[in-house]
């Protein structure tokens, strides 16, 4: 294989290429991880800052729209206008103004300013 890659002068982007694919293997296996579960409220953890129409349960999906800022879809579930709704849990969920809710490491629902 030597006098290949010393023949067509290919030897170091041939193993820039494979370490690069051995690379992007390596973390794409180390990413797999469960889901968290909140003991406390006795159902799975949401964890993100920004729930778009499919993560929520289908009975809080109404009132769906897209926010003129970001162009990202919300619901509000009858929160009102400016507002979007968020779960957490099947113990934590609510209302919050476009982009200031989120889910804490313990699965609660928090408003940010």
């Amino acid at each position: 294989m030597a006098w290949l890659s010393g023949m067509f002068g290919v030897g170091n982007k041939v193993k820039t290429f494979a370490l690069t694919v051995l690379a992007c293997v390596a973390w794409a296996s180390v990413g797999a991880a469960g889901q968290a579960i909140d003991r406390a409220a006795g159902g799975p953890v949401i964890r993100v800052d920004w729930q778009g129409p499919l993560s929520l349960p289908p009975r809080f999906r109404n009132h769906c729209g897209y926010d003129v800022r970001t162009g990202r879809p919300f619901c509000s579930n009858h929160c009102g206008f400016d507002y979007q709704f968020y779960y957490c849990s099947r113990g934590s969920f609510g209302c919050c103004h476009l982009g200031f809710g989120y889910c804490d490491d313990r699965g609660l629902l928090r408003c940010a300013p």
